[in-house]
């Protein structure tokens, strides 16, 4: 089930909740410059161990409405807290992805509201982008989006990937506007989260791909040591994907950290 939620004047959120009868809630937010969709193969099984399932797309991405700002750490965590406070979620699993993982760690710090559990795939975290990396993905953001996107989806993952699955992967890069797109790459460079991390106490999970080649695995034992109450788990067969490259692992270690 599909629908908008407003999180500020002019702007509202697509929320995709799927089995929203179920006891138990997951909140995914993906990575730059995705969707909720990046999430398939988690919304496929997890509805069928029994679980809730919220995807959100951030402003500027996926469905979602995409004004001309609001890109930063503070606006996008916010934008979550609309979301979970009009829903009326409370003791749910905040899940996120890369620059996702960014935003949760964000939310849990500055808000904290209703998120008993977190859990952070190949985060962009302490810091996202060095200015190097930035510039270039900015430079081509600028000019030639759909190249862009095609180099993100070829070094996203470890492991091989179809033509076709490489079409759907990128096509999603590309539902998000152009200033969104390059919003998000800014703030990546400019903004860190060091400070937040000493703020989270609760249980968190951290995942990380070992041949991540966008955010490198150093970043995961760097927030297992500053995060308190954190488990790190290794993904030995992954890059920047896990969540699809392997699935079937990281569907049952979801499981088995929530209960």
């Amino acid at each position: 089930m599909g629908y908008f939620v407003n999180v500020e004047q002019g702007v509202k959120l697509f929320v995709e909740d799927i089995n929203p009868s179920a006891s138990k809630t997951i909140v995914f937010l993906h990575g730059w410059p995705l969707s909720h969709e990046q999430f398939e193969y988690q919304f496929d099984a997890l509805p069928q161990m029994g679980y809730r399932c919220i995807g959100i797309d951030w402003r500027g991405f996926g469905k979602s409405d995409k004004p001309m700002n609001g890109y930063n750490y503070d606006r996008l965590a916010d934008d979550i807290y609309a979301v979970v406070r009009t829903l009326q979620l409370d003791n749910f699993t905040l899940i996120g992805h890369s620059t996702g993982g960014a935003i949760a760690i964000r939310y849990t710090a500055r808000h904290a509201f209703g998120v008993s559990k977190l859990i952070l795939i190949d985060a962009a975290a302490p810091t996202g982008f060095t200015k190097e990396t930035a510039n270039t993905l900015l430079t081509e953001a600028l000019n030639d989006r759909p190249k862009m996107m095609q180099g993100v989806t070829d070094t996203f993952f470890f492991q091989y990937i179809t033509a076709p699955f490489s079409n759907w992967f990128t096509g999603l890069g590309l539902q998000a506007a152009g200033w969104s797109t390059a919003a998000i790459i800014n703030t990546l460079r400019d903004e860190n989260l060091n400070a937040d991390l000493p703020k989270i106490s609760v249980p968190t999970l951290i995942v990380h791909g070992v041949h991540d080649k966008v955010i490198p695995y150093e970043q995961a034992q760097i927030l297992n040591q500053t995060i308190k109450n954190s488990h790190l788990v290794p993904f030995h067969y992954s890059g920047h994907g896990l969540f699809w490259e392997e699935r079937v692992k990281f569907n049952e270690l979801i499981k088995q950290f929530i209960g």
